[in-house]
């Protein structure tokens, strides 16, 4: 589409100038217009929609295979003609014993299972002796180990039984004197003293052990010293026996 513009004399005539620059202006804005529209058709623009590709469809058909023909059936070969001469099969033949030969076999037989008899009741008789005459050393070497810690046990003196203090008694001791101040409170009570009974059988260091009353710590004291007993004996030499104890009961009758 072409536009043609014309111009009149009478307006180029006119005195107006601020008219004549906007005409120009819009004269120029559509020969550009103009050419734009010109440059897009060569170039091959269209006022038309582009179409739409249409969506490609894939088509399958199923197809029947016709069944598979019989295989042939095998022609038998002809059988051959039987021949003419007929086979003859040998048969074995079992070959004779001799009866003296086997009769030596047997008794080959008989001695061999004799000879083995004979031999394992040997090796019987042998391991029955031997264990005899090990149970004879054996009883031989236990009468041995008894008959010498018999004399072991004979050799070694017995012990002597431990010696007991508290049993060994004096031949002679004297009661205490009750104290009279003790009598008047009418007090009792037990009092125990330890001493040393020396190679005459004396008493030596008394002592008055704990739990004693004041009261009668002085007549036991004095009464222990009156005891005679006699002297201990170790291996015939007369030996003194510490902490030698009695008790005293003092009770008002």
């Amino acid at each position: 589409m072409t536009a043609m513009i014309m111009h009149s004399p009478a307006l180029a005539l006119a005195p107006n100038g601020d008219g004549l620059w906007r005409k120009s202006l819009a004269a120029s804005l559509a020969v550009a217009l103009h050419g734009a529209v010109a440059v897009a058709l060569m170039l091959g623009w269209s006022t038309e929609r582009p179409g739409v590709d249409a969506p490609r469809v894939m088509h399958t058909q199923l197809v029947v295979l016709p069944a598979p023909a019989p295989a042939p059936v095998p022609t038998p070969e002809p059988v051959a003609a039987a021949l003419s001469e007929p086979v003859v099969i040998p048969v074995p033949t079992r070959p004779t014993v001799d009866p003296q030969v086997q009769a030596q076999k047997l008794e080959k037989a008989a001695l061999a299972r004799k000879r083995v008899e004979e031999k394992k009741l040997e090796q019987q008789q042998q391991r029955m002796a031997t264990e005899q005459r090990n149970r004879a050393l054996e009883q031989q070497r236990l009468s041995q180990e008894r008959a010498a810690s018999e004399k072991a046990r004979a050799a070694v003196p017995a012990p002597t039984p431990a010696f007991d203090s508290r049993q060994y008694q004096p031949l002679s001791k004297a009661a205490p004197d009750y104290p009279e101040r003790a009598l008047d409170k009418n007090i009792e009570g037990d009092c125990s003293v330890e001493y040393t009974v020396n190679t005459q059988g004396h008493v030596e260091n008394p002592k008055v052990l704990d739990g004693c009353h004041p009261l009668f710590i002085r007549p036991s004291l004095a009464a222990a010293n009156t005891f005679r007993y006699q002297p201990r004996i170790v291996d015939g030499k007369a030996v003194a026996v510490p902490a030698v104890r009695n008790t005293f009961h003092y009770r008002i009758k």
